[in-house]
């Protein structure tokens, strides 16, 4: 794990999660404990409206939680119900939080690599429709990380299982003195609770 993001686990690991979020979160603990069980590949498709916030930080921290906790075959994924862009504060967070992130393309959608250790391949972070061809076609789980797609979705074609986990959206502060702030806090908080999921993997013997 990259140093600085190291230190970010650490905090991670010592806050706790309400147990009204711990009910939310046990169908994902399920889903993923159940592949764990069967040996299969686990595939995670975070969802959110635009695909620019909340799924981009759900995905990048479910990936680094997995790897930190050594579950196994986790590929995840993130998408939209329309392609906007990720926005640039979710990469000045993550970059702040210990992440090395790097812009491989420009324009009104660009692309970027997401490390979280020296030696694993990087993510690749742009904003895309659920149903992209970057993402899987069937046997994943579609968590819904905004209450609009949650709403607004109420079938995501090729899921296995759907799974509301929706967060507050920071783009509420945009422009504003708290906005640095509440991008880091909300981070924080789905870092948290990606950890929380993963720390309550059983391995196989």
């Amino acid at each position: 794990m990259l140093e600085k993001l190291s230190k970010t686990i650490l905090l991670i690991n010592n806050s706790s999660v309400p147990e009204d979020r711990q009910s939310v979160l046990q169908p994902l603990i399920g889903f993923i404990q159940d592949k764990v069980d069967q040996d299969k590949e686990i595939r995670l498709n975070l969802i959110c409206t635009h695909n620019s916030r909340r799924s981009h930080l759900a995905q990048v921290w479910a990936q680094t939680a997995a790897f930190h906790f050594n579950v196994k075959n986790v590929i995840c994924y993130s998408g939209g119900t329309e392609a906007t862009a990720m926005f640039p504060m979710i990469a000045e967070t993550l970059e702040r939080q210990g992440f090395k992130i790097k812009a491989i393309s420009e324009g009104s959608n660009p692309v970027y690599t997401i490390k979280y250790d020296e030696n694993e391949h990087p993510l690749i972070a742009f904003s895309k429709a659920y149903y992209d061809d970057f993402n899987p076609d069937s046997g994943f789980a579609a968590i819904m990380t905004c209450s609009q797609a949650d709403g607004g979705c109420p079938f995501i074609s090729g899921a296995e299982k759907r799974i509301p986990i929706t967060f507050e959206d920071p783009k509420e502060f945009d422009n504003t003195p708290q906005q640095i702030q509440k991008y880091e806090e909300r981070s924080f908080q789905i870092a948290t609770e990606m950890f929380y999921v993963f720390s309550q993997i059983k391995k196989k013997r």
